[in-house]
């Protein structure tokens, strides 16, 4: 019987060093017995370096492969993040916007409070609930130097460069993983009388045998379009973003304080977001070249980065929003960008990679005979998955009450917005988003509090019948005093961001 012992992985950048990791570190006994993971890279090919931010998955990521969440800090020019906030996304107004924090809100899992502050409510719905956009509009850090490695007061995800996270986790694999590396350019790809792949031939370079390949080749598609022939299935017709203008900016002091959040400020065809790590920030315009010029859009992005803007150059990047129809296909799976691409909108890059990887990892097929029954299990949670990121991206467009541009009432048009979530935010003017509303996958890319916090940040209106919110009212007032009482204390507890920054880079942190 034909085992699965040796994984080689195409292409490097994120995608491919996180997945090396993540596999390589789950099945580090079997090093011993020939299990192998190879990830064989071109040399002249840059990486994209899409993502400079994450979600708190990532924490247990890093900690599972073995990483120093005080060397990763260092090493990545990395930042907290502990949400985003939404500016001019509802009205268009400056002074408009809301959070969508980390933290679930209060009492959460046993107590749906969003009916009673409907009825009650006398502040934001985010502010009402969580102490995590008070912290933000503070720049106050979700930790102090003292806090353990991984755990924080408030939930935490990352803004990173990544660049020098892909340089990070490749010293990681190769070092502490034992991950083999090889630097050349693939010229074939040798398919089996069966159809698998079965090796790749590489420029003056070994070729290369494997039993399941993995194609983190980015827009280049080596091997799930190249050799499997998976076509691509758009969503421009939902998502209407097709392109990026980055640029880096520097602080114009170093004692500059470092948002903790990212900001995602809404122009007149996209929008912008605004990234803060410790050296400089990543700022850049996600825009629809169907409804404005870049040259337009390049003008919004200096206008909003001010005289800063000057001298600094403006890299673009398509977005071809969408996904394959299937992942994986006889013995090669895509992960990353050969899987698919979605404006970082909601910074779903990165943990797409980490889920995909974690669920390969978790179920590698122990032979050839079922690998397609696992590859089966594979595309219908991939799909489910791409599919529910789509719907949660819409939806901040699809609420919007701007009509001051074509591109903002187009998003608004019933006839863009997905069948299911048409039907759930139908739903939801007679009952609020809550756990029977369709999050029940296990590890459910966005929950129904993410939903909340979009919804009732932006203004949405759900009817509650008449002493709807009379039942647990008392647990609801306990519950609203319970997060008074938990935002006075990290307000006065917890540092400035920048202060803890500064420390990380000084002093380690406390080992888990």
């Amino acid at each position: 019987m034909d085992t699965v012992d040796n994984i080689v992985i195409v292409g490097g950048g994120t995608a491919g060093w996180l997945t090396a990791g993540v596999i390589a570190a789950r099945h580090q006994g079997r090093r011993k017995h020939g299990f192998t993971v190879t990830l064989v890279e071109s040399p002249n090919v840059p990486i994209v370096g899409v993502g400079e931010g994450t979600w708190p998955t990532l924490r247990t990521t890093l900690r599972k492969i073995g990483v120093s969440e005080t060397d990763f800090f260092r090493e990545c020019d990395a930042a907290f993040k502990q949400g985003a906030r939404f500016n001019r996304w509802t009205t268009g107004e400056a002074d408009e916007g809301y959070y969508h924090p980390l933290m679930l809100p209060q009492s959460f899992g046993r107590l749906n409070l969003v009916p009673h502050w409907l009825k009650d409510g006398d502040e934001s719905f985010c502010d009402a609930v969580t102490p995590q956009g008070r912290i933000c509009d503070e720049g106050l850090a979700p930790k102090t130097i003292a806090t353990p490695e991984f755990e924080g007061q408030a939930n935490y995800a990352y803004h990173l460069d990544a660049g020098k996270f892909s340089e990070f986790l490749k010293r990681h694999c190769c070092e502490k993983l034992g991950v083999r590396h090889v630097l050349a350019d693939v010229t074939e790809v040798e398919c089996a009388a069966n159809g698998d792949v079965a090796s790749l031939k590489t420029k003056d370079g070994p070729v290369i045998e494997g039993d399941l390949f993995i194609d983190c080749t980015g827009f280049k598609d080596l091997l799930i379009e190249g050799a499997m022939g998976v076509p691509f299935r758009d969503c421009n017709d939902v998502l209407f973003c097709d392109t990026a203008l980055a640029v880096h900016v520097p602080y114009e002091d170093p004692s500059d304080p470092v948002a903790s959040h990212t900001i995602s400020t809404a122009q007149s065809a996209g929008w912008i977001w605004d990234i803060g790590l410790p050296t400089r920030r990543g700022v850049g315009h996600v825009f629809s070249s169907s409804h404005v010029d870049a040259d337009h859009a390049e003008r919004e992005l200096r206008d909003y980065i001010g005289p800063a803007a000057k001298d600094l150059s403006v890299r673009r990047i398509p977005i071809r929003s969408g996904h394959r129809e299937i992942f994986w296909k006889r013995n090669v799976v895509a992960v990353g960008l050969a899987a698919g691409f979605l404006e970082p909108l909601e910074a779903s890059a990165i943990v797409l990679i980490e889920l995909s990887a974690k669920m390969i990892a978790e179920q590698l097929p122990p032979n050839r005979a079922v690998m397609d029954v696992i590859a089966r299990r594979y595309n219908d949670t991939t799909t489910y998955r791409w599919g529910r990121i789509i719907d949660f991206l819409k939806l901040h467009y699809s609420l919007t009450k701007r009509t001051d541009t074509d591109f903002w009432c187009d998003n608004a048009r019933p006839e863009t917005i997905p069948d299911r979530l048409l039907g759930l935010m139908e739903l939801w003017k007679y009952q609020t988003p809550w756990l029977h509303d369709e999050f029940d996958r296990a590890e459910e890319v966005f929950p129904a509090a993410s939903y909340q916090y979009v919804l009732y940040g932006m203004g949405y209106r759900t009817h509650v019948p008449p002493g709807d919110a009379d039942a647990d009212r008392e647990l609801a007032q306990r519950a609203w005093r319970e997060n008074r009482n938990l935002t006075a204390k990290l307000l006065a507890g917890l540092p400035g961001h920048r202060e803890l920054l500064n420390k990380i880079s000084q002093h380690a942190m406390m080992p888990v």
